[in-house]
């Protein structure tokens, strides 16, 4: 064989080669005698068919997203627009002022309290904190005296009080680190009253609950120490069917509300709870006078007709009428003195 003719020999040999092993692989592929196909299931075929199917409708879904994003951010641009039009009834928050008046919780009654009371004083400490927390004017928080039952109860139930902010817990008595001069302990047995707060006096609440088992406790303590003491103005403002001794958190919260509507009766009513059955004193008052002046009308019944006769005439005439309206009218400022001085 010649050299020229050896390249074409050899590419020939290569395909038919390539041809052979083309035709070996569709035999091998093909089943052999007495072997079947395995039978595709229903379910293989359901999920073949939704894979396909899930290939197709891709640019389909593509599609339905970016539409998707149009329309949220037309929502989002309309609600925009809306609130700048005044539409928008959220409420706007207004800058918090931090307060410099310090508010401290003497936690020193410990020992003079069961658990249960000392659970329910926690839950009071959590509430002033959480109210303190939300105050547009917040105060200078201080937990003193802070041990015993209260901070076992603390460590055990509530983990997180470590964490807390804007908030001074110490183990000390208020007296080793805050001023004389500074201190005003809050007290319903002191017979001086509170007109307005000093922002830059520290106003210590005591931190009991006791059922009134020991009253007078806290004013004992501070003329102990030589503090000076006041009582928060309720009587000027509120007539309640209980005593005037209100839970810590409710001082607490009043004198937060105080320090924001600067009007004391906004701030009782707003805080005191609907058990206490918290009442305006003006309007003690004028009911009281009401009821005095229906007493006379009744007892003016059981007299003889003709005196009821002659009682009717007289009121008939405007002289009468005027001594009578000037008569309620003594009566009425007489009743309202009276009821100032049984409040104070």
């Amino acid at each position: 064989m010649s050299s020229e003719m050896m390249p074409a020999f050899i590419e020939t040999s290569n395909v038919e080669r390539k041809q052979d092993l083309s035709e070996d692989q569709e035999e091998s592929q093909k089943p052999r005698f007495g072997e079947e196909f395995e039978p595709i299931s229903k379910r293989q075929m359901k999920k073949l068919m939704k894979q396909k199917q899930w290939e197709e409708q891709r640019e389909l879904r593509k599609q339905k997203r970016k539409e998707k994003r149009k329309r949220k951010q037309l929502e989002r641009q309309c609600q925009l627009e809306s609130s700048s039009d005044g539409n928008d009834r959220k409420r706007v928050r207004r800058a918090v002022v931090h307060s410099t008046l310090r508010l401290i919780i003497d936690c020193s009654f410990d020992s003079l309290m069961i658990l249960k009371d000392i659970k329910k004083l926690h839950k009071q400490i959590q509430r002033c904190y959480a109210e303190n927390r939300r105050a547009l004017h917040p105060v200078q928080f201080y937990l003193t005296s802070h041990g015993g039952q209260l901070k076992k109860n603390m460590d055990e139930n509530d983990k997180g009080w470590v964490n807390w902010k804007d908030i001074h817990i110490k183990p000390e008595h208020y007296s080793e680190f805050m001023k004389k001069e500074d201190l005003i302990y809050l007290t319903s047995d002191s017979p001086n009253v509170l007109k307005e707060l000093d922002e830059s006096k520290a106003y210590v609440i005591g931190g009991l609950v006791d059922h009134n088992h020991h009253k007078g406790l806290t004013y004992k303590q501070a003329s102990d120490h030589g503090i000076d003491h006041a009582q928060l103005p309720l009587g000027n403002f509120v007539k309640m069917n209980s005593r005037k001794v209100l839970a810590v958190n409710h001082v607490f919260e009043i004198i937060l509300e105080y320090l924001e509507t600067r009007d004391w009766q906004e701030a009782f009513f707003t805080i005191l709870p609907q058990r206490k059955g918290a009442v305006p004193t003006d309007k003690v008052c004028e009911n009281s006078s009401h009821d005095l002046k229906s007493t006379r009308v009744e007892g003016g019944l059981d007299s003889d007709s003709s005196e009821e006769e002659t009682s009717r005439n007289e009121l008939d005439s405007p002289h009468v009428k005027e001594k009578q309206d000037k008569e309620n009218s003594t009566e009425s400022i007489v009743n309202s003195v009276n009821y100032s001085e049984l409040n104070l």
